[in-house]
């Protein structure tokens, strides 16, 4: 792959299962254009088709890549090839391709697979205009201001020009770039006439370790259908699932989605992200059998207790029902923006290890610290010191949400790969993490998110479980009976014997403080 275009030349033999899987390319289009043929794959193997199409046409920026491809031109006397040496974010397709051939059209290949700032890493010209070509709201993705995939910007640039001329488009991409696609067609009302999706295994052709896909989508006249049948793999004829719309936005699985849509809605909880410091060497420790602390750079650490935190990160959270922390974590504020220059008096001890490592601190990239006093936190305020939380991990693709308790009588901290909802007594975070975890809200779950995302579970997509509507649609019996459990394990620290079960979830929305003054 060269890292500046971002190409990976695609294996004759996927090149050969792409083809097959689309039927007989060159007898239902007998025209294909081909956006970035590299060394030209896929013109090889659509001139050795049973019936090649009349015509093709390709475009490649690399000048020994194009030679290569350059080279196919002519070899075939029923087949008009003609391949461009140009950009082609520089082109338009509506105005820059002369057909001599007249039919349907077909658009096939593997586009690169790199983001604008890869490009940018590598001071690539190879860059399309910054310009908001999606023109919705909040999405930075094409004006230059925030990452995105190229190959998008080359689907959204072909499905614009190419419209009017109703052509089948199938690429290689990523399924992310896929969900996209899917979603900008939605926004923008594209004729999509049908759209389909089969999985390839990409660190099987291309040594990627990314989900990857054969995304095809045909364009026409009559009423849209902004869904799309997702195959295991390109010979499948029967699909796993459907993604698809549902609420203006793209879904999982639209079947399982229609089945627990009832809950999608608003959570009358405020779901919290844990806490982000980005300097995990000096601020999260671990404990010795001597009862010593350590930094993760080997480094005995001498700390004032009161600012040292049990802490709980996403796997822990994944793989332990029962969740112990066995690290601590620095916590230097109550709140958000606190002054921190107020350690050097309150905890002399912390501020001289802290100030020792300032230059871990001053590397920190994220611009959210920029301004902010030293040693600054975000993920913090009065809902961190909440003596129970429910909480589940963000980065895991099986959804577990876990009540945590308080250890040796202080506040569990988690980190900003989970996020949680604070809770002032055992019975809440009993039973919110039975009611949580019920398969009606795991349905809702599996429905909406995308495993193979970098972090499956978002704070916006928990914000969007209806508790109420759950807990008026669930067996209550069933549910206190599981919350009896959870009570029994919490409720060993609380010292507490019987349970008051909430009659409604009002209940538990009902402020109720701790002998902290500690609010929900």
């Amino acid at each position: 792959m060269s890292k500046q275009f971002g190409d990976f030349q695609t294996p004759p033999a996927l090149v050969t299962a792409v083809l097959e899987s689309l039927g007989a390319p060159g007898t239902i289009w007998p025209r294909v254009l081909e956006p970035a043929c590299g060394c030209g794959n896929f013109i090889t193997g659509l001139l050795n088709l049973p019936t090649p199409p009349r015509e093709i046409q390709a475009i490649e920026l690399q000048k020994s890549h194009f030679q290569s491809a350059q080279k196919l031109a002519g070899q075939s006397p029923s087949t008009r090839v003609i391949i461009k040496n140009d950009k082609l974010f520089e082109l338009d397709f509506r105005r820059d391709l002369r057909w001599s051939t007249a039919g349907s059209l077909l658009v096939v290949g593997n586009p690169p697979w790199v983001t604008n700032s890869q490009l940018g890493v590598e001071r690539s010209a190879n860059l399309p205009h910054k310009t908001n070509l999606k023109h919705l709201r909040g999405i930075e993705a094409l004006t230059g201001s925030s990452n995105f995939d190229i190959s998008e910007y080359i689907w959204i640039k072909l499905i614009r020009e190419l419209a009017p001329e109703e052509p089948t488009i199938a690429l290689l991409c990523k399924t992310s770039v896929a969900r996209n696609v899917l979603q900008f067609a939605f926004d923008t009302a594209l004729p999509v006439k049908s759209a389909s999706v089969r999985m390839i295994d990409a660190k099987k052709w291309f040594g990627a370790a990314v989900s990857a896909c054969l995304f095809c989508v045909e364009l026409g006249s009559g009423k849209p259908q902004y869904e799309a049948p997702v195959y295991p793999d390109l010979h499948a004829t029967a699909p796993e699932s459907t993604t698809g719309i549902a609420g203006g936005r793209l879904v999982a699985d639209i079947t399982a989605y229609k089945r627990s849509a009832f809950a999608d809605g608003i959570c009358p909880f405020t779901w919290r992200q844990g806490l982000k410091h980005d300097a995990a060497p000096v601020m999260e420790l671990t404990r010795d059998s001597s009862g010593c602390l350590h930094n993760k750079l080997g480094e005995t650490v001498i700390a004032e207790p009161e600012y040292l935190y049990p802490l709980v990160k996403s796997t822990d959270l994944f793989h332990q029902a029962n969740v112990m922390p066995h690290r601590a974590v620095i916590v230097t504020q109550k709140r958000l923006g606190d002054d921190t220059h107020q350690l050097q008096q309150t905890a002399p001890g912390l501020w001289s290890y802290l100030t020792a490592h300032t230059g871990i601190f001053a590397r920190r990239k994220s611009s959210i610290y920029r301004g902010k006093p030293p040693f600054s936190m975000f993920g913090i305020g009065d809902y961190s010191f909440a003596p129970y939380k429910v909480a589940i991990s963000g980065l895991h693709k099986i959804p577990r949400f876990r009540a945590i308790q308080p250890v040796g009588g202080r506040p569990v901290m988690l980190d900003d790969t989970c996020y949680f909802i604070a809770c002032y007594s055992p019975e809440q975070a009993a039973f919110l993490t039975c009611l949580l975890n019920d398969p009606l809200c795991l349905e809702l779950i599996y429905s909406r998110f995308f495993s193979d995302a970098k972090r499956p579970i978002t704070k916006k997509l928990l914000q969007r479980i209806d508790l109420k509507a759950l807990f008026d649609r669930i067996e209550l019996q069933s549910l206190l009976s599981g919350a009896e459990v959870e009570f029994e394990r919490l409720a060993t620290a609380a010292g507490k014997q019987k349970p008051a079960w909430p009659s409604s979830l009002e209940e538990l929305l009902v402020e109720r403080k701790t002998n902290d003054g500690l609010k929900v």
